[in-house]
């Protein structure tokens, strides 16, 4: 999540009141493109309801993230994406919590095969989510000035979003994910 274009990063002041919460600068292969602010983390069902999020800079791995979530979840199967290849990481989740985490390999490795069908519909149903949040929600035109405004307005936005999957699938009886339907 960019907080300003790259080529300005030097120069802003946006969310740098702390060094803890202040945004750093990554490399984003899928864009092919260097950014400075945070990444959103978030783990969500199959259906695509969010049950927990987390925000950190841009800099740290993302295997860290798995670290905090065996406190919050246990006893599931994870779908994660590349990121979470290390098979260290994915052994202690296992052993501690019972999480299977479950990754598609690379072509190049020497253990590949391709992952079954099944994840591979869940995790398009997770990455459909994410771009739901981009495209309808905005998430990524953020123009906070502290980090809190930033928590707040990432935070209303995925609420936004729940509310919306709320009123299709309890007032409407609609397809829970359906988002661009007309409410009234």
């Amino acid at each position: 999540m960019e907080i300003c274009i790259f080529a300005r990063h030097r120069k802003i002041k946006i969310c740098k009141n702390q060094f803890e919460t202040a945004p750093s600068k990554r490399f984003c292969a899928s864009q092919n493109n260097w950014f400075h602010g945070y990444k959103l983390y978030g783990v969500c069902s199959i259906n695509g309801i969010f049950h927990s999020l987390d925000i950190t800079k841009a800099e740290v791995h993302d295997v860290h993230f798995l670290k905090n979530i065996k406190q919050q979840i246990s006893d599931c199967v994870l779908l994660g994406d590349r990121g979470y290849l290390s098979q260290s990481i994915q052994l202690d989740l296992f052993q501690t919590v019972n999480i299977k985490l479950e990754t598609p390999k690379r072509a190049n490795q020497k253990d590949y095969k391709p992952q079954p069908y099944i994840f591979r519909k869940s995790r398009k149903r997770i990455e459909t989510l994410f771009s739901q949040l981009c495209e309808q929600f905005r998430i990524r035109n953020n123009y906070a000035k502290t980090f809190e405004g930033f928590k707040t307005r990432i935070l209303a936005k995925i609420t936004a979003l729940k509310l919306a999957q709320y009123i299709n699938k309890f007032i409407f009886d609609r397809p829970i994910n359906n988002i661009k339907n007309q409410t009234i």
